[in-house]
């Protein structure tokens, strides 16, 4: 098996590690460093629970290889609070009860993070077109969009 040796930011931590070249980012995440927000729900890209930011860009981790990783800097769920304080889109989906289970959420979180970093106050429809690659099994997504509007209106004045 090829392996390589890997320098990738996660979560503003410098990672070094040689991995199999056909290790998928989503399993490097979760089983090398621990970082099990990240869900592998359909290894196909259907569900977007496996979604996480690479460079500022929404990508879904199971379908990417960590080599492709190389180099750049990850977010995950993990990374969102800052100072033991949960940040704007972690609120809004505590306060508008946007999750049931919980499985997609951080996958939700991580692309309603994306969307809002390029538009603060998205209108309904933008945001559900922001998370149309994210599914739910539970909420029905009403909530869903309040909470990510909410946080969008919060975020603002950052």
């Amino acid at each position: 098996m090829s392996k390589h040796v890997v320098r990738i930011r996660v979560n503003g931590q410098e990672h070094e590690t040689e991995i199999e070249s056909r290790l998928l980012l989503v399993d490097f995440l979760r089983e090398n460093l621990g970082l099990t927000g990240t869900h592998v729900g359909c290894d196909t890209t259907h569900c977007g629970a496996c979604t996480v930011l690479m460079d500022g860009v929404s990508v879904k981790s199971c379908t990417v290889f960590a080599v492709q990783a190389d180099g750049r800097e990850i977010a995950t769920i993990e990374g969102v609070a800052r100072n033991g304080k949960m940040h704007p889109i972690q609120e809004a989906f505590w306060n508008h009860h946007a999750l049931q289970c919980g499985y997609c959420t951080a996958g939700m979180a991580m692309s309603a993070l994306f969307l809002l970093s390029h538009k603060r106050r998205p209108s309904e429809e933008e945001v559900r077109r922001g998370i149309a690659g994210n599914l739910c099994r539970c909420t029905g997504y009403q909530f869903i969009v309040d909470a990510i509007m909410e946080a969008g209106s919060k975020m603002e004045g950052e």
